[in-house]
């Protein structure tokens, strides 16, 4: 068992036990306060970490980390230090934090422990390169349902690959980053050319990122035994997408501007070690898969995950409850595949899932599912319906495990919807 995984522990601060930070968690993420640049932290309960002033407290001593490393915008310095360091900060912030400790960090709590609410969250990540992949079953199907041939909904690749594209890296933003809905061209059912205007059918996509901890070079391929060597781990992914100017554009080279005027990230990132108590078998890949994507072992991870449309009133509905273990092809062969051309990774790059759907409609990952191409509205709480999102809406997501007593969470991942510009 890793240390800091150890169901028993429990911290000196005390933690409610709906908390998505438990001291079982330790996430890491960047904060800032004002008049001081960001640094790393990590959380516990409703409280802020800060690792720089853990530092400075020589509680890393033995370690051999500079201090440079938490003085930083990112955690990327954080994440090449390799997960054998990794895992060595998590444990002794564990060993720092619980209820039996025989440090002297309690009573010095005031100089590294700060309240969430009073600090900012940041982006946690510079992301170089972000993918996107397409690797639910569910979802697939009912796009292929949507747009094609109900009887041949997945495309003949679909089983055989994890089918993905390179997306925006720079316009991954972190949560309560407001969105201006984004314009282009459009081609309305019943016009004979393309009109040019704000996004008539803005959308969200409920997905989940793993972010690469460790680099590769050119040329060099990961297999599917190794690939979670490379995983540090993870972050709620909402990909929002401009439907009618995706449809317009995609053919024949894919998603352009309907996919990257945004992206929102949870401003946390959950390590793969602390999910390994969730972790659940994949569903099973008929055909066979090819030999350099067959994966051993339970490598899906048992994360609920819900959707939340709050309108500018403040009324909210949850839109969708799914799960991250639906996913047919999983990270390591996400990862394989990635790399097994020879292109190389860099530590910050992101690769999200693709939209999480599952075989209900309440568990469906996009508007476009849930009401079935606007077929189907929500119904909000005001009596308002949504075929797809509105100006002054927000889009909330959540998500956590759960399992023998035992809660690992995300946070959340909000965006707010503003009028286009």
């Amino acid at each position: 068992m890793i240390r800091a995984n150890d169901p028993s522990l429990t911290s000196w601060l005390t933690v409610a036990a709906d908390s998505d930070f438990p001291i079982q968690n330790l996430p890491f993420g960047v904060f800032k306060t004002k008049g001081k640049a960001p640094r790393v932290c990590t959380a516990l309960g409703d409280q802020i970490v800060d690792l720089l002033a853990l530092h400075q407290l020589e509680y890393f001593f033995d370690l051999d980390i500079d201090a440079s490393v938490f003085d930083n915008a990112y955690i990327n310095d954080f994440m090449a230090l390799g997960k054998e360091k990794n895992r060595a900060v998590r444990d002794r912030l564990s060993d720092l934090l619980r209820a039996d400790s025989h440090f002297d960090a309690k009573d010095k709590a005031g100089a590294f422990m700060l309240n969430m609410s009073d600090v900012e969250l940041m982006l946690p990540v510079k992301v170089g390169d972000y993918t996107d992949f397409y690797s639910s079953i569910e979802h697939a199907t009912n796009l292929g349902c949507l747009f094609r041939d109900p009887e041949n909904a997945l495309l003949p690749n679909w089983r055989h690959i994890p089918v993905g594209y390179h997306g925006r890296a720079s316009s991954i933003v972190v949560s309560g980053t407001p969105i201006h809905r984004p314009k282009g061209q459009q081609m309305p059912a019943d016009a004979t050319s393309p009109v040019y205007g704000p996004c008539k059918l803005l959308d969200f996509e409920l997905e989940v990122a793993f972010v690469v901890g460790q680099a590769t070079k050119l040329g060099e391929s990961v297999s599917t035994a190794n690939a979670e060597d490379h995983i540090f781990g993870l972050v709620l992914f909402n990909d929002w997408s401009a439907r009618d100017i995706q449809k317009w554009e995609y053919v024949p080279l894919g998603p352009f501007l309907g996919k990257s005027f945004a992206s929102t990230i949870s401003p946390w990132v959950v390590t793969l070690d602390a999910l390994e108590h969730f972790r659940v078998e994949s569903p099973k890949q008929e055909p066979a898969v090819l030999p350099y994507l067959v994966s051993e072992g339970k490598r899906n991870i048992d994360i609920n995950l819900e959707v939340i449309i709050e309108t500018e009133k403040g009324e909210a509905k949850t839109v969708s409850e799914s799960n991250f273990k639906y996913m047919y092809w999983n990270m390591s062969q996400q990862l394989a595949h990635h790399t097994v051309n020879g292109c190389n990774l860099n530590v910050g790059d992101m690769c999200a899932s693709g939209t999480i759907s599952g075989k209900e409609v309440g568990s469906y990952g996009s508007m476009l599912e849930i009401t079935w191409k606007g077929t189907k509205p929500v119904t909000m709480p005001d009596g308002s319906e949504r075929k797809f999102i509105k100006d002054g809406d927000s889009v909330v997501m959540k998500g956590f495990c759960k399992k023998d007593g035992l809660r690992i969470g995300f946070g959340e991942t909000r965006g707010k919807v503003l009028p286009a510009v």
